[in-house]
């Protein structure tokens, strides 16, 4: 699948763009900031630029910002809404929104890999209204509805 990426910090020029392996799933983003250092404080979420922005070329997909296992492990440092979403159509920069859910104040260093993007299917729905939905076992149960084990 070809994705058009435009750098816009030289952050990339150090590092270059590709996957850690060839069987990666997703590519590291890197932290493009121009101090050597930013603190994010316990509870605190941080907007870090990533330093590119992409066009996905093929219909039907699109990006989605995961955390780094390892950074969201040992660090407590975490995309703060779960999992961002690049849209197909979206042609600005990638920002990286940072979650510190550790009890001590973490530091993003210049360059540093912060998350990683994965392209997946995606679907649009086309909506019809009705009144009623179609009967299941579950039906409107939810939060635990289905027992705890």
């Amino acid at each position: 699948m070809d994705v058009k990426v435009r750098f816009l910090h030289d952050v990339w020029a150090e590092n270059g763009l590709d996957y850690a392996t060839p069987l990666s799933a997703g590519v590291d983003l890197r932290a493009c900031i121009d101090q050597e250092h930013m603190d994010i404080n316990p509870g605190e979420r941080a907007a870090v630029p990533a330093g590119l922005a992409i066009e996905i070329t093929r219909p039907g997909v699109a990006g989605f910002v995961f955390s780094r296992s390892g950074l969201g492990t040992r660090e407590g440092l975490t995309v703060s809404q779960g999992v961002g979403v690049i849209d197909p159509d979206y042609r600005g920069e990638i920002i990286v929104s940072l979650l510190n859910t550790s009890d001590r104040t973490r530091r993003v260093t210049r360059g540093q890999r912060i998350a990683q993007l994965v392209f997946l299917p995606c679907f649009q729905a086309v909506f019809h209204k009705v009144e009623d939905l179609g009967a299941t076992q579950r039906g409107g149960g939810g939060f635990g509805h289905t027992g705890k084990n």
